[in-house]
Parts: structure tokens; C-alpha cells; sequence
């Protein structure tokens, strides 16, 4: 069976494109949740209107994300820590307070696009990368000094 895409789906491919699949696939999976339209003659047009529209509202968010991003590329975070032997803090640093101290500067910034594989723990700078767009990432600079 063929069927057209709505949305990205992993293991198939890229919104818009024509796929074809099982069956059983398409009418248990794809179709319900509306990941997916029936390759018709009318569902081609209207994933092509729908595909135009993506892509205006695409190039919008980049736009916004790289203005984002270049006042977050020279903005410098300083947080305080209590420390102890050898640069080590009790606790750590996470994304939550890297949003909070990002905010504190007059910018709105959501936890989950700070792209932290672990979260902070020793005192120095610390080079923090955010994702903004799947287009467009910053980097923040985060020092971390004892209290």
C-alpha cells in the first residue's frame, strides 16, 4: 500500500514523501495517527499544500532560533557553588539552573533545548551547548565559582 507522509517517521522517511509499506502498517499505525494520508490524487495536493506550509512556518522558526542565538552566543552565565577539595561542588549544576540564570538576564530560554550530556559538577568555565532549531545551535558560556 502506498501512502503519502505527514510527519517524519524514523524508520520511513521525511514528511511529504510517497512510501510504500504493508497494509496492516499503514491501517494500525500510520493512518490513526495521523502520521500518514492514503496516496490519492486528493491527498497529493493537499500534503503538497501542507508541505509549503511547513516550510514557511520552517524558515520562520530558524529566523527567530538564529536571532536567539546570536544574543545567546555572547552571553556569559556565572553561577555560584559550594566547593570542596580539588574544584568539586557539592551537588550540581544543571540544565533547570542554567535556564534560571539565562532568564535572570533578560532571556527566555527552555531546560530541555540545553543540550547537557551531564550535568556540571566541578568549578571553571564550561562551554554549554543549546539547541535552538535542528537548524540552529549556540553555545553558552557557563562559569562556575565557589561561594
Amino acid at each position: 500500500m502506498e501512502v503519502i507522509l505527514r510527519d517524519d517517521v524514523k524508520t520511513l522517511g521525511k514528511a511529504g514523501e510517497l512510501v510504500r509499506v504493508k497494509p496492516g502498517y499503514a491501517r494500525n499505525y500510520l493512518l490513526p495517527k495521523g502520521l500518514a494520508y492514503e496516496a490519492t490524487e486528493g491527498n497529493k495536493k493537499r500534503i503538497a499544500g501542507e508541505s509549503r506550509a511547513r516550510a514557511t512556518k520552517h524558515a520562520v522558526e530558524r529566523d527567530e532560533a538564529q536571532k536567539i542565538g546570536t544574543a545567546l552566543a555572547g552571553l556569559a552565565i556565572t553561577l555560584t557553588a559550594k566547593a570542596g577539595e580539588g574544584d568539586r561542588i557539592f551537588g550540581s549544576i544543571t540544565a533547570q539552573d542554567i535556564a534560571e540564570a539565562v532568564a535572570a538576564q533578560g532571556h527566555q530560554l527552555d531546560k530541555r533545548r540545553i543540550d547537557l550530556e551531564h550535568p556540571i559538577k566541578s568549578l571553571g568555565t564550561h562551554l554549554v551547548p543549546v539547541r535552538l532549531h535542528p537548524d540552529v545551535h549556540a553555545d553558552l558560556t557557563v562559569t562556575v565559582v565557589p561561594e
